[in-house]
């Protein structure tokens, strides 16, 4: 039986922002169809109100024809909705099967849980998709990988007739990205409907056979994958050509003295790991998923314990207990994890700016709201940040916007910053905002300020960083200028044993 979904007129509005005005589209089973468009252009919206999250203002959804009308995430279940979300919806310390089957376990005639039916069902759907995975696995000792997999698993379990990933490989090596796209052949050779959100252009061209662009909350144009291409795709999302992105870099040309020095750094991860950052450069560090460039991060944050070795900053040799001791000498972080490490969601643009400098904004024993109002709006102003007022909610910015909320925090005019360490800055970003990213990073180092770059996208620390440091296995196995780099240089250093 053919599967249908049809989205008609949905719109949602929030205080200051129209969400989604007016969207209609149609997806039919054993099609993959992209929602691709700029971070705040609505596709997240989207998905909460098919998940039964958020409850549109108008419009309708229809499911085989029937219209659906979801006031929870448990009434999109029941009827065949499933969405994946970055942020896995799994409990880490319950095994694979009972995430699988959590609310659903077989059980005996006695009403006691019948775990060895359980393993034999959750088995069967492992090997379904040919994964190695233990049903008895905690799910938190799995890797992020393979916690996906998991909720791919739970989606197919509850017999989804639709299932919907947003930014499935964000944090998937390439052979996990090939295991994905497999999984994902094979439910729409089920007669899924497949909904499929990234903002990799070049895996829309993989994996999807339509295409649904979003911009301000408006579909702006549908489009047959295989009739159309990245420029196209670009200028439908962002609204210009934006041209090739690095090669319009206004960059930094001349470097200062050293202002980072680390030698012979060790940590229980790191061995032996050696480099300099001077003043305006941008070095970057690439390597495969667990090569070690986050915990080169984390150890000159003093979040990690540096067992043995010596980091300078300005020539001084400094010992940081803590991440406040390395923020006061002048060393910013914006994490890998902006939402679980980098912001306080819950609290509002101005409290996250403001964080690391309490105490330049007090007045007596209370904090200058003016002041901190000043602040904030010098960092919306210098990066464009998307918001209505200083007091919205962090959490209701779009990706991008909360990368920004970062990087206006670090680089106020009340703070100091020598070392900028930007960690996957761009994960989970949209081309346009990208663009703007990477030129921010750019004038960071005409600004004098040292910037740590780190990706697993090869291009973005090719093109944007002036030395490349590769790492495999917490250990440093080679260096490059950007001139002498190339992607295939790269990958040969991050897999040298």
């Amino acid at each position: 039986m053919e599967h249908w979904l049809e989205v008609n007129g949905i719109g949602k509005a929030y205080p200051g922002v129209q969400a989604l005005k007016d969207i209609s589209f149609r997806a039919s089973g054993g099609q993959v169809l992209a929602l691709l468009g700029e971070n705040g252009a609505g596709k997240s919206t989207l998905l909460k109100i098919l998940s039964g999250d958020v409850q549109p203002d108008e419009g309708s959804v229809a499911i085989d024809g029937v219209q659906q009308r979801f006031q929870t995430p448990h009434d999109a279940i029941a009827s065949g909705i499933s969405v994946i979300y970055q942020e896995r919806q799994l409990i880490p310390s319950m095994s694979v099967m009972e995430n699988i089957f959590l609310v659903d376990q077989p059980v005996t005639k006695f009403g006691t849980i019948n775990t060895r039916q359980l393993r034999k069902e959750t088995k069967e759907i492992i090997d379904k998709f040919g994964l190695p995975i233990d049903p008895n696995e905690p799910v938190g000792k799995l890797s992020v990988a393979y916690q996906q997999m998991v909720e791919v698993m739970k989606a197919y379990r509850r017999n989804s007739r639709i299932i919907a990933f947003d930014e499935p490989t964000a944090p998937l090596t390439d052979t996990e990205i090939k295991i994905l796209f497999r999984l994902i052949s094979q439910l729409k050779e089920e007669n899924k409907i497949i909904l499929y959100v990234s903002h990799r252009l070049a895996e829309i061209f993989q994996v999807t056979d339509d295409i649904v662009v979003l911009k301000d909350g408006r579909l702006v144009k549908t489009l047959h994958t295989a009739d159309t291409n990245e420029q196209e795709l670009i200028m439908a999302m962002v609204g210009r050509d934006i041209g090739d992105t690095y090669a319009g870099l206004n960059r930094n040309d001349s470097f200062g003295e050293a202002v980072l020095e680390v030698s012979h750094l060790e940590s229980s991860i790191l061995h032996d790991v050696n480099f300099t950052l001077h003043k305006g450069e941008i070095v970057g560090f690439a390597g495969l998923i667990g090569a070690g460039r986050t915990e080169v991060a984390r150890a000159i944050f003093g979040i990690d314990a540096v067992i043995a070795g010596e980091i300078k900053l300005d020539g001084e040799e400094v010992h940081f207990k803590s991440a406040r001791d390395a923020i006061n000498a002048g060393i910013a972080l914006c994490p890998e994890d902006r939402k679980e490490q980098g912001l306080v969601l819950f609290r509002s643009v101005r409290d996250n700016v403001t964080m690391p400098i309490l105490d330049k904004v007090r007045k007596g024993l209370f904090l200058d709201n003016y002041l901190e109002d000043d602040i904030t709006i010098e960092a919306i102003n210098r990066y464009s940040i998307k918001t209505p007022s200083v007091d919205k909610i962090v959490m209701e910015l779009s990706g991008g916007n909360q990368q920004k909320v970062i990087l206006g925090r670090w680089t106020s005019s009340r703070m100091t910053t020598k070392v900028l360490i930007l960690d996957e800055p761009t994960k989970g970003i949209d081309v346009g905002t990208k663009a703007e990213i990477y030129q921010m990073v750019c004038d960071f180092a005409k600004q004098g300020i040292g910037v740590i770059f780190i990706s697993s996208e090869l291009t973005e620390v090719i093109n944007l960083a002036d030395n490349i440091i590769v790492m495999r296995n917490g250990r440093i196995t080679g260096q490059l200028k950007r001139e002498d780099a190339t992607e295939e240089n790269v990958l040969a250093l991050a897999m040298l044993d």
